[in-house]
């Protein structure tokens, strides 16, 4: 015959694992990363006291303004990410909270990672010069482009890229700067045909950009609505969608001709 508990006594052992469960979950590493703003850089300009973009084999240009690629700095691997960090970055604005496996590829030590980000970057860069030289209807084997970014891994610069390298032999194609003497930041991928993909984390990318005085910043188009969900006041987007449109919405917002489009 079983015995009936008090209402109090049942519902004191029902709450013991529960409240064993909360303990574990605030001291045992969660799958997370926490992410915020990182540097940005002027590709236009120097990194550690050299030329981002070096080309020889054509006349190039000087150039006003600046084309900023952003990044962002997220928790280690290896990091213990516990209840408390995640919590504080859900309702931290320069902050987020991202499931690890889409920061860092799963399994991967850090120092593997780091040689795919390397890597990574250093496609990017490849494919950044290939959709430049083939936007401007330029011979690959005449014009030499080097590209030089420390400590920056992944192919999310590709887009600023491709426009430094367009703004240096090119311009805006009328004399002027593809920049109009703005500080434009962005980020995105691109691929050879000049297609310019997604990258995630633009929302913190953002802040970067508008920390560091941009006042335009260049959104692959299918991330406009997490870019406004965070936009900093004075900072507007424009979404792209290939290397040709982004320069003829540069353009446009130069010459006043034209539209640009919005998100």
């Amino acid at each position: 015959m079983l015995s009936r508990l008090s209402r109090p006594r049942a519902l004191t052992l029902c709450a013991l694992p529960v409240v064993a469960l909360l303990a574990v979950t605030v001291f045992v590493p969660l799958p997370f990363a926490v992410a915020q703003p990182g540097m940005t850089a002027d590709v236009l300009g120097e990194n550690r006291g050299e030329p981002v973009i070096t080309i020889s084999g054509a006349e190039t240009h000087d150039t006003r303004g600046q084309l900023r690629m952003t990044t962002i700095v997220a928790t280690g691997p290896d990091a213990d990410v516990r209840l408390v960090d995640v919590v504080d970055g859900w309702f931290d604005t320069d902050r987020a909270v991202m499931p690890l496996d889409s920061v860092y590829p799963s399994g991967d030590t850090v120092k593997e990672i780091e040689e795919y980000n390397a890597e990574e970057m250093r496609e990017s860069q490849n494919t950044a010069t290939e959709a430049a030289l083939n936007y401007l209807g330029e011979d690959s084997g005449d014009i030499k482009v080097t590209l030089k970014l420390a400590d920056v891994g992944g192919p999310s610069a590709g887009l600023l890229f491709s426009l430094g390298i367009v703004d240096k032999l090119d311009g805006d194609g009328s004399g002027g700067d593809l920049t109009g003497g703005r500080t434009i930041a962005g980020t995105g991928t691109i691929d050879a045909d000049g297609t310019v993909g997604a990258v995630g984390g633009v929302a913190l990318k953002t802040q970067a950009a508008k920390r560091d005085g941009a006042t335009i910043f260049l959104v692959p188009k299918a991330e406009c609505s997490d870019a406004e969900s965070e936009l900093p006041k004075g900072l507007r987007l424009i979404p792209v969608t290939t290397l040709k449109g982004t320069v003829e919405s540069l353009r446009a917002l130069e010459t006043g001709r034209g539209s640009v489009p919005s998100c």
